[in-house]
């Protein structure tokens, strides 16, 4: 029986993960498996693999063959480098502490290299947010700007309107008390 490690598609319309199995390579994509060894969501960033670790170096030591892109993902996980390491060693090219050093100074450089990474992310969005900021507050003061000025010319408006009402009820009192002296004198020219 050939045996394949694959991807079974799963989630929904436009927003896939993918369960890493092992199955037989005559088997439907997503129907019977063997065994569920980890799973793969690329939407993330970066994309979220959970693998076990040790049941994948045991299907790829008794030869289960991993798809193309199983194979990017247990390289990046370092099985195959396990692999290559395990077999070196039932070789004689080295001893199992030599090929246990190499493998954990891999790790190592991988976790520095993830790392990186996920600050350069962090730093990218907070720079991009920091930037959205200063336009929105350019925005804000742009419109604050705006509505001061129209509150200003509102006011400029109702204070010419006051000293407008005001000037016509002093000329009204004044020429009520224009009249009211006309008539007074007129009184005293009728007497």
């Amino acid at each position: 029986m050939p045996t394949k490690i694959r991807l079974a598609r799963h989630g929904r319309k436009n927003y896939a993960f993918y369960h890493i199995v092992v199955a037989d390579s005559r088997a439907p994509r997503d129907g019977r498996f063997t065994e569920r060894i980890g799973s793969y969501n690329p939407n993330n960033d970066p994309a979220t693999i959970d693998l076990d670790f040790e049941r994948a170096l045991h299907w790829v030591l008794n030869g289960a063959q991993p798809t193309d892109t199983v194979r990017s993902i247990l390289s990046k996980e370092g099985v195959l480098l396990k692999k290559h390491l395990v077999n070196g060693v039932k070789k004689g090219a080295f001893d199992e502490a030599e090929a246990d050093k190499r493998f954990e100074a891999w790790v190592a450089d991988k976790q520095k290299s993830n790392e990186a990474y996920k600050t350069s992310v962090s730093e990218k969005a907070e720079a991009a947010n920091k930037e959205r900021m200063e336009i929105e507050s350019k925005v804000n003061e742009a419109r604050l700007a705006d509505i001061n000025a129209k509150k200003a010319a509102l006011a400029a408006e109702a204070e010419a309107e006051a000293e407008k009402a005001k000037a016509e009820a002093e000329a009204e009192a004044a020429t009520e008390e224009t009249e009211a002296g006309e008539a007074e004198a007129t009184e005293e020219n009728a007497e």
